[in-house]
């Protein structure tokens, strides 16, 4: 039996990677920023979420464009994969490790992610 090694892709650790993330969220002023922990979930696609809503289809999409733009020039990452920038209701950028889903207030109170992973360590991150 031959094993492969298992490598991140990205040497970046999670943590900074989420730090950044809320950085560009909050550079747009970005509400009710929640970061879940994902790490000892069973089953997650990924080890974080990082979430949080804007007033406007142009506001998430600026929203969506910082946290882009701050990744990229502090670590040096582009998400993975990026959905959502034609609508504006929801957009979710994808770092693999972290996933960043920014949306207007009525489409997160709809499909209430923070419900869905309830059992998840939260943190509620201050506006400033």
């Amino acid at each position: 039996m031959i094993r492969a090694k298992v490598r991140k892709v990205n040497p970046t650790s999670t943590k900074t990677l989420v730090e950044c993330i809320v950085k560009g969220i909050l550079e747009k002023k970005g509400l009710e920023i929640v970061t879940l922990d994902l790490a000892k979930i069973n089953s997650t696609i990924c080890d974080s979420f990082v979430i949080c809503h804007g007033t406007s289809r142009t506001h998430v999409v600026a929203l969506a464009d910082s946290v882009e733009e701050i990744v990229k020039k502090e670590v040096g990452l582009m998400p993975r994969r990026k959905e959502g920038t034609s609508n504006g209701e929801w957009v979710l950028l994808d770092y693999m490790d972290v996933v960043v889903h920014v949306f207007q207030e009525p489409i997160r109170h709809f499909y209430k992610l923070e419900a869905l992973w309830a059992d998840a360590p939260r943190t509620q991150v201050v506006d400033i």
